[in-house]
């Protein structure tokens, strides 16, 4: 289940981040304070406040070409997403409603990417989709 949550947070952090600066942020706002707001109800304000600042460091590192900020907001989403998580499991499936909700809302330009690392006789596969291996 950890490599799930892990996943899931990742996916919600670079979601919440891909929204900051959309027309859809109040939607995704919301939906993430109602999330925290059922499982952690005393860090509601605190968790928006988060989100609102979140949200101006993004548009001026937008404004100043700084992709770097872009990632640390993200890894930061998803570092209080993924704790969230493994402190109440129960709420992923929320969380997965959540973000089939905003994706329906999102700008239709996405941009993916993807990193990895191999050493030694280690093998990387990355999909961005169905990945199909026959290895004998």
């Amino acid at each position: 289940m950890d490599a799930e949550i892990t996943l899931l947070a990742g996916t919600a952090g670079t979601t919440i981040v891909t929204l900051l600066a959309s027309d859809t942020w109040n939607a995704a706002r919301n939906g993430m304070l109602a999330l925290w707001r059922r499982v952690r109800p005393g860090q509601e304000e605190q968790v928006a406040a988060q989100l609102d600042t979140s949200r101006q460091e993004l548009v001026d590192a937008r404004a100043d070409g700084d992709e770097e900020t872009e990632r640390e907001i993200a890894e930061e989403w998803q570092g209080r997403i993924r704790r969230l998580l493994v402190a109440h499991p129960e709420a992923a499936t929320e969380l997965r409603s959540l973000l089939g909700d905003l994706a329906a809302e999102a700008p239709t330009t996405v941009t993916v990417t993807q990193r990895a690392t191999a050493s030694g006789s280690s093998r990387v596969y990355q999909a961005g989709r169905d990945l199909h291996l026959d290895q004998r």
